[in-house]
């Protein structure tokens, strides 16, 4: 849909197509100046991945325009989850192809079973002790609901992302985004982190 500003360009270019002599080219040229029109709309409607940005789990701002040329996988994390055992596999991936212009970010969430209870000083000693996750872990968010996180806002909105709308259905999905900024694909909890799915993707296959 156009919005105001839009129909008003559309409305004055077609004023001034008045002198044109044939209505072929009238509508011609009416055509493609609304398909711009459209696709100027839709371009506006989109969000830029790299404009997100997101405090670490330290407390720190983290700049998504900083992961500019690499390819990413976000994550929601829990740590009393069945699937916990995937920090694991996520850190092995991670060593395996973090020269290779590749970044795993984690978002610890309680949204699915409570599973994420503890405090961002609790989780982060949780993490570094029992799997050594040194990929960069953010601080406990919401990623469904009425305080979805803006960064899960952008994953789950076709509107914002312009490739897919989705709703995260428990700890440990997984979504792929490219070295230009584009969602790629979601995952969901039992696709393994060292898959051939996502390995052949993080290896360009």
């Amino acid at each position: 849909m156009l919005n105001k500003i839009d129909y008003c360009l559309f409305l004055c270019t077609f004023e001034n197509l008045k002198n044109y002599k044939t209505m072929k080219i009238k509508y011609a040229i009416l055509f493609v100046t609304l398909v711009a029109l459209t696709a100027f709309t839709f371009k506006i409607n989109s969000a830029s991945f790299y404009a997100l940005k997101a405090k670490t789990i330290e407390g720190s701002t983290f700049n998504f325009a900083d992961l500019k040329g690499k390819k990413v996988m976000i994550v929601n994390t829990a740590s009393r989850c069945g699937y916990t055992g995937q920090y694991e596999d996520l850190e092995k991936l991670y060593k395996l192809y973090k020269n290779q212009n590749f970044v795993i970010i984690g978002f610890p969430a309680n949204n699915f079973g409570r599973q994420e209870p503890g405090s961002n000083t609790e989780i982060k000693e949780f993490c570094t002790k029992n799997y050594g996750v040194s990929f960069q872990m953010m601080e406990k968010i919401d990623v469904k609901g009425d305080d979805m996180n803006a960064v899960y806002k952008w994953l789950t909105s076709k509107e914002l992302n312009g490739k897919m709308d989705s709703s995260v259905k428990w700890n440990f999905q997984k979504y792929l985004i490219d070295e230009k900024g584009n969602l790629v694909d979601v995952l969901y909890s039992n696709e393994n982190p060292m898959g051939d799915k996502i390995v052949n993707w993080v290896k360009g296959k």
